[in-house]
This record gives structure tokens, sequence and C-alpha cells, in this order.
């Protein structure tokens, strides 16, 4: 899917979530692509988390580092990954930002962030943008 591949190229993601009722919650995010999907690292605790457990159904688009789309959305399936993948997680995020995301990944890790965050895959469905379930 080439959308998703160019959304993964980016610097910035804007990661949509979406409300029970069905409005979205537009996030940036930082994400590593890993083979075919992004890996994302946020607290286990957030909000997006919360969403992504009740409708696993998000959408991505390249941004700016404002949030402002680049492009078109595209459908996704968020998965929130075992504990045990977040070392995994933090070093593909390390590896796409360089200096960046390894000073991000230090000063995570020294608020606790192997205890406090997760990780989440985000993989695109061929659903129509703009469904909501």
């Amino acid at each position: 899917m080439a959308a998703f591949t160019d959304i993964a190229r980016s610097r910035n993601i804007l990661l949509t979530t979406f409300t029970k009722d069905g409005r979205p919650k537009p996030t940036i995010i930082w994400a590593a692509p890993d083979r075919d999907r992004l890996l994302v690292i946020t607290e286990a605790d957030s909000w997006k988390v919360k969403r992504i457990r009740n409708n696993p159904h998000v959408t991505v688009a390249a941004s700016d580092r404002r949030g402002r789309p680049k492009g078109p959305p595209v459908d996704a399936t968020a998965t929130i990954l075992d504990p045990a993948e977040t070392a995994q997680v933090y070093a593909a995020v390390a590896r796409q930002y360089g200096p960046l995301g390894a000073l991000f990944q230090f000063f995570s890790k020294l608020r606790g962030g192997m205890r406090r965050n997760v990780g989440i895959a985000l993989v695109p469905t061929d659903r129509p943008a703009g469904t909501n379930y």
C-alpha cells in the first residue's frame, strides 16, 4: 500500500483514534517503520490507548510538527503490543529519529518508561477512509 509507505517515511504522523460515539481524536506521534507496520510508543494509561482498546480502527496521515496533515489519511488497525515488546519499540523509534530519538528514549526510560509505556503496532486496512467502525 503506497500511501501507508509514504506516511511511514514522515517525521511526524497524525494518529486519529475514535471515541465510543465515533468522534475523532487526532494526536501527533512519532512512529518507526517495522516491515509492513508502524511502531509507536506511548503511556499505557493514555487516552489513545483506552480508545484503541475500545475500537482498534484508527487513521494515520503524514503531518507537520504542529499536526497539520500533509496528505490524506489511511485507515489502519492498532494493536497494543505485549509489554515484552516495549524495548523493541523503543529501539525502533530511536533508530528512526537518530540522536533526537536516542535522547527521547534515554529520558523516557529515566522516567520509568519501560514500566509505564506500551508499544502500539499500526497496520493498514482496506477500510474506506472516514468509516469509524
